[in-house]
């Protein structure tokens, strides 16, 4: 190996190394906020019963069991809710980050291009239309309804956001506020003829909870964040070269058209199957993946990773707070990561000089 290759291999090195720790450190945050979070609630369990109860099953208690209430509470209501927030924090951060590279655009997210929004029209179309007025009595229709709405929205945004074979940021940005204006329109005219019942679960949706967490809706959902990451990880190389533009994509092997769908449907999938079953949680789609690409690097195969792991970590501590900020009442997560991401937000364009 040349001398003058070793330079640019040793921080090539380094810039691995480095975005290595920081997924573990999100990882350990994650971790933590989980264990915190199984404890903590109107009913505390205590730190050493929840250690106890997570391993209870492997015979490997003793002691530190917890008794038959806690275990109820540990196992029927607080680690769903931690299982959740960790998926959807990790599939909401990453689906940012895959329309983001699509896009080529940092304002790109789920909520600003309206998939969060089609999501929800979707459900609120099932839930008054439809009948589906609570999660249990349609598990399959509610997040196939949003799923749909997910993914006829970002195809809308996509077709309109193109001028000319090539993806337009003004365009995009246009047709994503068409886009969540009408969502938005139907959604007040689904609110105005629903009854009292609906009513409260397109509340729901407007503002976002992980009340509705039990094993099946975790189960559910990892599935479809499982794919959104595992198919994000696949794309890697070829979203690092869509960076440089279409055309050099294109002369480099890139299948873009396919990539663009690919992408379309993974993001869809995943926004959808979340919304349904946790309503539009704003912003983690927007500001996460910025703050993983100044820590991390702009390369996907170190972001996938570390942009879910540092949502997971948001999310669970966020609902924590959610939960605990003004007991025994519950902020609903939807108001708290928006409060929590605009004046981020805000400091990242001021520092970038208004390019995020």
């Amino acid at each position: 190996m040349s001398s003058a290759a070793a330079p640019p291999l040793r921080q090539a090195r380094r810039r691995t190394g480095r975005a290595r720790a920081w997924t573990l450190g999100f990882a350990a945050l994650a971790l933590a906020g989980a264990v915190v979070g199984a404890g903590a609630g109107a009913f505390e369990i205590p730190l050493a019963q929840v250690l106890g109860g997570l391993v209870e099953p492997l015979g490997l208690a003793g002691p530190l069991a917890p008794g038959a209430r806690a275990g109820a509470v540990l196992w029927s209501l607080r680690l769903p809710r931690v299982a959740l927030s960790l998926v959807v924090g990790a599939g909401l951060s990453v689906a940012g980050l895959l329309l983001q590279a699509l896009f080529r655009n940092p304002l790109a997210s789920p909520q600003v291009i309206g998939v969060s929004s089609g999501a929800a029209l979707g459900a609120g179309a099932a839930i008054v239309l439809g009948g589906a007025a609570t999660l249990g009595q349609t598990p399959v229709a509610l997040p196939l309804a949003a799923f749909a709405g997910a993914l006829a929205t970002a195809a809308f945004v996509l077709r309109l956001g193109r001028r000319g074979g090539r993806s337009s940021v003004a365009s995009l940005l246009l047709a994503g506020i068409v886009a969540n204006s009408l969502c938005g329109a139907i959604l007040g005219l689904l609110f105005f003829v629903a009854d009292d019942a609906q009513l409260r679960s397109l509340t729901f949706w407007t503002l976002g909870s992980l009340g509705g967490a039990t094993w099946p809706v975790v189960g559910l959902v990892g599935l479809a964040v499982a794919a959104l990451v595992a198919g994000a990880q696949g794309l890697a190389r070829w979203l690092d070269l869509l960076q440089l533009g279409e055309e050099e994509a294109l002369l480099l092997g890139v299948p873009v058209a396919r990539l663009e769908r690919g992408v379309v449907a993974l993001a869809s999938l995943a926004v959808g199957a979340m919304v349904a079953f946790t309503g539009v949680i704003g912003f983690l789609g927007l500001v996460l993946p910025h703050l993983a690409r100044l820590l991390l690097g702009p390369g996907h195969r170190a972001l996938v990773p570390g942009t879910a792991a540092l949502g997971a970590a948001v999310l669970v501590w966020a609902d924590l707070l959610c939960r605990t900020a003004l007991a025994p009442a519950e902020l609903p997560i939807g108001i708290l990561t928006t409060l929590l991401a605009t004046p981020f937000f805000l400091l990242l364009l001021h520092r970038g000089g208004g390019r995020p």
